[in-house]
């Protein structure tokens, strides 16, 4: 089915022009409505119920992602006094690497999707490893031999569900990263879709090339006939049911949700980098059309497209960010909401010499050690909830300043001059005791936007830019300004030996 973003271009300056950003995470699904200059208008959310059936086994129930997502768009319309009229185009980000497969025929899908979280299909890791196959599928795919990746989760789901490898064989299913899955029930079934960003977090999908690989396809056991359609993450993915808000809508944008918010953050140049903290953490550094493979345990990724360029960025992944105050509030009660952490954890001057490493799924980049568990040390008759919410929240920053320290190592050995600033963004973002530590720490300003909402901004830049809205990334780069510069106080040497307690804290959580 041909489709067409353009044939809804206005004047790019003439006011009342809206996008909507369809952000579905890991926690919750939201739909946010921007205006043209990248303000929200409104916002709608509805949190995601987590399914927990073994230890290390991390599921969403694909029917309720779809049914808050749409929800949440409406209720934003509704919210913002808006019909469907007003809406320019759709922009969807999503979290990665969740996999979901459905029965074509009856869209409903076979299972629970298995979350990014998810360590189920660690023994197939282990065995490709064993057999020698990490190096060749690091330099197709830039990425890790882990998990964490779609490829080995959706083996799994052909593997241990009764008749799915032969209705695949079949072409009878199809498997989807969440965009898809929501790409699929907007537009009622028409389009199987993802684009290349999405694409690349798989283990499937050739960095070089833009394509399906054979020879991974043929690695995992994955059948081509179920896998969608890959293209540039700005451009068109199809219309929308006109059931569904009374008349059909051009979704014109997708990204994963890391590369949107780079989008989001304006970081379209080589050399510029963002964190995302959200339920983890999302370093990302744009190395331009380079292509490199990271000797310090980071990835390479694709940025989002929204040209004919092929461009790519290191990133470091943070298992447990924000999820770690999710624990703190629901795990162990020590605070009602999450917004009280950090005059919890401002009660108290420091720590008191207490470590969280929140190892709770493993540690991620750029330690990669899978079946880790957290530890908190350092405990004395003196420590006390608000010394436990402090070592929480400066595990955030720990874990963020391991993975730029391996991101200069990187960019050095590249020839690049090491990172001058970082941009961050997301909720845990706003806790100004968090970002202060984290300049301590870093030694560099932490650059805080006035939008922290850049995934969902940068979803809808993307919908914008292939709709007419916007005319090049230079006009999105003169949306962004500045909320506040938190400088480094702490000297390098205080710095430095807060780092070396950290990483003794890890080393002795690796070895339990």
């Amino acid at each position: 089915m041909a489709v067409h973003c353009l044939h809804r271009r206005q004047n790019r300056d003439k006011p009342m022009t809206y996008l909507l950003a369809l952000d579905q995470g890991t926690t919750s699904s939201r739909s946010i409505v921007f205006d043209r200059q990248g303000r929200i208008v409104s916002m709608a959310r509805q949190e995601l119920t987590q399914h927990y059936p073994l230890p290390g086994w991390v599921e969403h129930d694909p029917d309720e992602i779809w049914s808050a997502q749409i929800a949440t768009a409406r209720q934003a319309l509704h919210q913002a006094g808006l019909d469907a009229r007003a809406v320019h185009a759709i922009g969807i980000t999503n979290q990665r690497e969740t996999t979901v497969l459905w029965n074509r025929k009856t869209g409903r899908a076979l299972h629970k999707a298995i979350v990014w979280q998810d360590r189920r299909s660690e023994n197939l890791c282990d065995q490709l490893r064993a057999d020698g196959h990490e190096p060749a599928i690091q330099a197709k795919t830039g990425l890790r031999l882990d998990a964490y990746f779609s490829g080995t989760k959706l083996n799994w789901l052909l593997d241990n569900l009764p008749g799915a490898r032969a209705q695949a064989e079949r072409g009878e299913l199809a498997f989807g990263t969440i965009d898809s899955w929501l790409i699929w029930n907007l537009t009622g079934g028409h389009a199987h879709i993802t684009d290349v960003s999405n694409a690349s977090r798989t283990l499937l999908f050739n960095i070089h090339t833009g394509h399906w690989d054979p020879d991974l396809l043929d690695l995992f056991n994955i059948p081509a006939a179920i896998l969608p359609d890959i293209q540039p993450s700005s451009s068109a993915f199809g219309h929308t049911d006109p059931a569904l808000f009374g008349l059909s809508l051009p979704v014109c944008g997708v990204a994963g949700d890391q590369q949107s918010a780079l989008v989001g953050q304006a970081c379209f140049s080589e050399g510029m980098a963002k964190n995302t903290y959200g339920t983890g953490c999302f370093m990302l550094m744009h190395t331009g059309t380079k292509f490199q493979v990271s000797t310090n345990g980071l990835i390479t990724t694709r940025t989002a497209q929204s040209g004919q360029a092929t461009e790519y960025a290191l990133e470091g992944s943070v298992f447990m960010g924000g999820a770690v105050v999710q624990w703190l509030r629901d795990g162990l009660g020590a605070i009602r909401q999450s917004e009280q952490i950090e005059a919890l954890a401002a009660s108290v001057p420091d720590a008191g010499g207490v470590v969280l490493v929140p190892a709770f799924t493993g540690l991620g980049a750029p330690y990669w050690q899978p079946n880790t568990r957290g530890t908190l040390t350092g405990l004395s008759r003196g420590t006390t909830l608000a010394h436990i919410a402090r070592a929480s929240l400066e595990s955030i920053a720990y874990q963020s300043t391991a993975l730029l320290h391996a991101m200069s190592k990187d960019a050095v050995a590249a020839g690049a001059a090491p990172l001058s600033e970082l941009r961050v963004d997301g909720g845990a973002s706003v806790n100004n005791l968090l970002m202060q530590f984290q300049a301590d720490l870093l030694g560099i300003p932490v650059v805080r936007p006035s939008m922290v909402e850049t995934t969902a901004l940068g979803a809808a830049f993307l919908a914008g830019l292939a709709s007419g809205v916007y005319a090049n990334p230079q006009e999105l780069s003169d949306l962004w300004t500045l909320d506040r510069s938190f400088e480094p106080l702490r000297s390098r040497d205080e710095a430095q030996h807060l780092m070396a307690q950290w990483e003794h804290a890890v080393r002795q959580t690796c070895t339990e």
